[in-house]
């Protein structure tokens, strides 16, 4: 049976933490007069969706294995993804990002890096699709997570194939608003990630 608000949350917080509106702007810097611009960005999301479905599957078995519990996961992921917000809300993600992409611009491949590690699968990334996954054990939660970082990787795939015209279209002032519309829903999911450990380890009541 398909959970839709699982899926809903998922989808939500995948999209909120890759962030493929930001990272549009950067896509078109890295590739700047790259003459394979789509093979590029092909390649970075077949990248990045396979490091983040490797991590999907075997993540909470390295948990287990070096001894760290899924409620102390998702407090520390928690924090992770409220930190997160708070650069997007300030701009700061954008500020690294940008340079990251700087440091990387005579690169002749950015595919892999920058742009799959750490800009699509990054440490944000990563502490999410494990939380998603600990959160629905069994095959049919890791097909869900695996399809819903597909589906986020692909609607990245697409603004980065429509780059240019979104540039235009949204323009500076559009892509810091949606910036930080997607920051206040990512604080919100993160601080959930908080209390679910904390109720897990029995520091708060249920709702």
């Amino acid at each position: 049976m398909i959970d839709t608000a699982f899926l809903i949350t998922a989808f939500v917080t995948l999209f909120v933490v890759i962030d493929p509106i930001g990272l549009t702007p950067l896509f078109i810097a890295l590739t700047q007069g790259a003459p394979r611009r789509r093979a590029i960005g092909i390649r970075a999301c077949v990248t990045g969706f396979a490091i983040l479905a490797a991590f999907t599957v075997f993540g909470e078995a390295v948990l287990g294995f070096i001894g760290i519990s899924m409620p102390a996961f998702r407090v520390a992921g928690g924090a992770l993804l409220f930190l997160t917000a708070l650069d997007m809300l300030f701009e700061r993600r954008s500020k690294r990002r940008a340079g990251q992409a700087e440091e990387e611009d005579d690169a002749p491949d950015p595919s892999v890096f920058p742009l799959a590690i750490p800009l699509i699968a990054g440490p944000g990334a990563i502490a999410s699709v494990i939380l998603l996954a600990g959160q629905k054990p069994g095959a049919a939660g890791l097909a869900m997570v695996i399809g819903t970082v597909a589906a986020v990787i692909l609607l990245a795939l697409l603004l980065f194939l429509l780059s240019g015209l979104l540039e235009r279209a949204l323009g500076k002032t559009g892509i810091n608003v949606t910036t930080r519309l997607l920051g206040m829903l990512l604080a919100a999911l993160s601080v959930q990630f908080i209390l679910d450990g904390l109720r897990d380890f029995g520091f708060a009541g249920g709702a």
